[in-house]
């Protein structure tokens, strides 16, 4: 748990670095599956990790304006309901769908969308609030983290 909103972005900032590198990769890189990455390709990550933090970055947009965020509520009623494979699946279908360079673009302002919105909501109502806190670390820092074999195994595929 954080205390101080710019340890969490700093923390944040420094954990979304490494994945910057799918952007970069060449249209037939992107668009590989990695048998080592669960079958994703390099889009596929950037998709679904987007997609997360574009909840987050609704969530953080609501919290700026309140003390709390229906698009949170909607979120968590939806994963329960569900269910996260659910869920998880529809985000990547509608991702896939996406142009390669609007999936670019969006790794390139998402992020630092949500964390310029971060900067703006009191701490009270996210770093010091036990639900949001861990919503927001979850949506990030973690889930980054439980993502990092995946792209370190696209990184070496596209390396060959």
């Amino acid at each position: 748990m954080y205390f101080d909103a710019l340890s969490f972005l700093e923390d944040e900032r420094d954990a979304w670095r490494p994945f910057e590198a799918l952007a970069m990769l060449p249209d037939e890189d992107l668009v590989l599956p990695v048998d080592a990455a669960h079958g994703w390709s390099a889009r596929d990550l950037a998709v679904h990790l987007g997609a997360w933090q574009e909840h987050a970055l609704d969530v953080a947009r609501e919290l700026a304006m309140s003390d709390a965020s229906e698009a949170y509520l909607r979120g968590e009623r939806e994963w329960d309901e569900r269910g996260g494979d659910a869920v998880n699946a529809e985000l990547l279908e509608r991702g896939r769908a996406l142009p390669l360079d609007a999936v670019r673009d969006r790794m390139t302002s998402v992020p630092g969308e949500l964390r310029g919105y971060l900067t703006v909501v009191p701490e009270s109502r996210w770093v010091k609030d036990a639900t949001y806190g861990a919503f927001f670390l979850s949506e990030t820092i973690d889930h980054y983290a439980d993502h990092e074999a995946d792209l370190a195994a696209i990184l070496a595929a596209a390396d060959r």
